[in-house]
């Protein structure tokens, strides 16, 4: 999802889908530990997402006040 689609959603759509992304990348921080991770792109894809959801949160915050 890019940063535009982001933009259009809520603050509470972007907190739940943040939760989200940090229990999988958890999941796959604990597949690469174990040996068990199949794609190692995934966890910069997810890292990624995570950064971007924060960067969009960050101007919602500074554009309200």
């Amino acid at each position: 999802m890019n940063a535009a689609e982001l933009r259009k959603k809520k603050t509470e759509e972007l907190k739940k889908m943040l939760l989200e992304l940090r229990r999988e990348q958890f999941n796959l921080r604990m597949q690469k530990g174990t040996g068990q991770l199949g794609k190692p792109s995934e966890m910069i894809r997810v890292r990624r997402e995570i950064a971007r959801i924060k960067t969009v949160m960050a101007e919602m915050e500074a554009g309200a006040r």
